[in-house]
This record gives structure tokens, sequence and C-alpha cells, in this order.
């Protein structure tokens, strides 16, 4: 008997809770900057990734290397990489592209295999576009002893 009641007021609450729910006008989401579309922004200028550049210099011992061209619409899945078509030894003499580095061919025990290590395939996991961008925030960052 008691399990009937409980039944039924708990049928009661989900179908109220539904109803006020549904009678709702939907709710939506406003951005922070408004009806202004991205491209309309100073902070646009963050995620437009320039064409073809000069490589910039790299600020510290390891740094990955940024990409000095655009990759946008690149594809890196586990069957292909569209960085390979330029960069792959086999490939940089007529691209001209620089070379994937020798560390790329090595597992994480040093152990070293004729194609590059599964843990560096996936280029943008380490390596990202230039661009030409103001900085957010302030930076007092200098570059290691070598790299000015």
């Amino acid at each position: 008997m008691i399990k009937k009641i409980l039944r039924s007021l708990t049928l009661v609450a989900i179908l109220g809770a539904a109803a006020a729910y549904a009678a709702d006008a939907p709710v939506r989401v406003q951005s922070l900057r408004g009806d202004t579309p991205i491209s309309q922004t100073p902070e646009a200028d963050m995620y437009r990734q320039i064409k073809d550049a000069k490589p910039l210099p790299r600020d510290f011992v390891q740094q990955p290397p940024l990409i000095p061209h655009t990759i946008r619409d690149y594809q890196i899945t586990m069957n292909f990489n569209k960085c390979m078509d330029c960069h792959s030894w086999a490939k940089t003499r007529e691209s001209g592209a620089t070379k994937v580095s020798v560390t790329h061919f090595k597992t994480r025990d040093g152990v070293e295999l004729s194609n590059i290590s599964p843990l560096r395939y996936f280029c943008t996991q380490c390596h990202v576009s230039q661009a030409d961008a103001q900085p957010l925030v302030g930076n007092t960052f200098r570059p290691g002893v070598g790299l000015q």
C-alpha cells in the first residue's frame, strides 16, 4: 500500500516537473561578446593564422618550432598525416620544408624506429601555427642564454 502511494507521488512529481519545464520558453545562451560575431572582435586576431612566413626564433632550448604557415583543414588521423606530404624525410628535398627531427623516430625508451613514433605522430600536440597577434596579458619572459 505504501509502495503504491510512493509510486503515485513520484509520478505526480515527475509529471509536474515536466509540465513546468515545457511551459517555460527555451533558454537562449548569450555570448559574453553579445551579438557581435567573433570575426569582428579584437580577439579575432588571436585566431588568424599567417599564410606563409619565415619561422620565428625559438625562445628556449627544446621548444617545438612554430609552424610558419596555415594548417587550417590539415588532416591528421591515425591513417593519414598531411604534414608528412612535405616534412617527411623522403619529400623535403622537393618541398623545401624542414625535415622531421630524428627525435621523432624514437620510442619513449630511446629505441630507434624506421618510421615516426606514435608518440610524435600527431604534430599539433606540440607544434602550433604562428600568429600575428598581440599578447592577451603582459609578459616579462626573456629567452634563455644564447637564444637572444
